[in-house]
């Protein structure tokens, strides 16, 4: 975990960028090193961290059903309608955290309003936005890390939340375990045996009267040997078997410290030594070189000086030639420009002309062709048929219409003399 937040300033540049005051009008120009453009991981890891410290991932993501950012989420583009939406989200978040009242923003709400609400949240708690808000609706970038690491700090600081030194784990240092050769006696081993003889000896009493009688004992054997080393007995190979027995166990190494400041200054001096020897042969190559480089440079000035004396007519008729073929391509430009013009416009006369070609051509083939007057007297060939027809069908119903009458004027007859009774029937009755 991040010990602290990084610290960014309010146009989201780290404050170790290097600032340098433009002369005349007093402006300030900003150069960015070449670590900027990978600032905003940085503060997105430490937003991350930050996001979980408020536990994010219970009281926001799984009520919401959101999948957990990764720590380079806001960073790099991916998607960013669901970037945006997440950035929402979290902003509104963190401002409720931060103990302002703020409304969840929905799927179709206006993105403007919403990020100036953002932004006039952000600087009520005394930041400083000098960015278009264009910038945040992608949904990712610097300027989105810089919003959501302002409102976490602002979280952070609403909940009483303050970071703490961090404690590093103790580690035990091993004891190196040296193996001993028992063929080769060390120094360390030999002045304990030392100290162990002195000690074994200092617990026995010494009594001078045999001390005495020892040293005049000692005496006499010296003398009495000394006669007999006159003429030695033993054989050599026997002593040279003997030698190379015992002499692994009289090698006496010494083991030298790395750490001692003796083998420094030593192997200093040697460096040293080594570098003045190197140094006189290596100044000798490069004085030999730097002389020869110096003569050749002055050899191409001089050579250059001379050529340019040369070639000067040369140069200045070459620069006649190209200010001639930068006026022809003027001239050409203006003519291909004519030209196109034209072509244009004998296009469009051109279509206007096989137009004018096709309507002939329909009314030619209409004026010639006689399909047009057999369809008329077949035409009226079928009125004529259709006349008859309706003719026929008009004289049905007019026949009809006359049996009808005449039926209806008949019983209208029948109906009045049925009701006229005659005077001579009444009297007979």
């Amino acid at each position: 975990m991040a010990a602290a937040a990084a610290v960014v300033t309010p146009s989201g540049l780290e404050d170790g960028v290097s600032r340098s005051r433009g002369e005349g009008a007093g402006e300030v120009v900003v150069e960015r090193g070449p670590g900027a453009a990978y600032h905003m991981f940085v503060v997105m890891e430490d937003l991350v961290e930050k996001l979980k410290l408020l536990h994010y991932e219970e009281e926001l993501l799984r009520k919401n059903n959101l999948k957990p950012p990764s720590r380079h989420y806001f960073a790099l583009p991916t998607n960013p309608g669901e970037q945006f939406y997440m950035f929402c989200t979290l902003a509104a978040w963190l401002i409720n955290k931060a103990g302002r009242p703020f409304e969840q923003p929905q799927e179709y709400d206006d993105p403007n309003a919403t990020i100036s609400n953002i932004l006039s949240e952000l600087r009520s708690f005394g930041r400083t936005a000098d960015f278009p808000p264009s910038k945040l609706k992608s949904g990712y970038g610097e300027h989105v890390c810089y919003v959501l690491d302002c409102l976490a700090e602002e979280a952070l600081k609403y909940i009483g939340f303050t970071w703490k030194r961090p404690t590093y784990p103790v580690e035990e240092l091993e004891e190196e375990t040296v193996p001993e050769d028992d063929a080769e006696l060390t120094l360390n081993k030999v002045d304990e045996e030392f100290v162990e003889e002195e000690t074994d000896n200092e617990e026995n009493f010494i009594d001078l009267n045999v001390l005495k009688a020892q040293t005049y004992r000692l005496d006499m054997n010296e003398s009495a040997k000394q006669e007999d080393i006159l003429e030695s007995t033993t054989d050599a190979a026997e002593w040279n078997l003997e030698v190379e027995r015992v002499l692994p166990q009289l090698k006496v190494t010494i083991r030298t410290d790395n750490k001692d400041w003796r083998i420094h200054v030593d192997q200093m001096h040697q460096h040293k030594s080594g570098i003045e020897s190197a140094l006189k042969e290596t100044k000798g190559f490069l004085d030999k070189l730097h002389n020869e480089i110096s003569r050749t440079l002055e050899k191409i000035g001089s050579r250059e000086k001379y050529i340019n004396n040369q070639l000067e007519h040369l140069v200045q008729e070459y620069r006649a030639a190209q200010a001639q073929l930068s006026e022809a391509r003027e001239r050409y430009q203006q003519g291909n420009g004519g030209v196109t013009e034209r072509t244009r416009l004998l296009s469009e006369v051109t279509e206007e002309l096989e137009k004018v070609k096709q309507e002939m051509e329909e009314k030619g083939s209409s004026m010639t062709d006689g399909a047009p007057l057999v369809k008329i007297k077949q035409s009226l060939t079928k009125l004529k048929q259709e006349t008859v027809q309706m003719d026929i069908r008009i004289g049905v119903v007019e026949h009809t219409l006359l049996q009808s009458k005449l039926k209806e004027k008949s019983n209208m007859t029948r109906d009045m003399h049925a009701t006229i009774i005659p005077e001579s029937a009444i009297g007979s009755y």
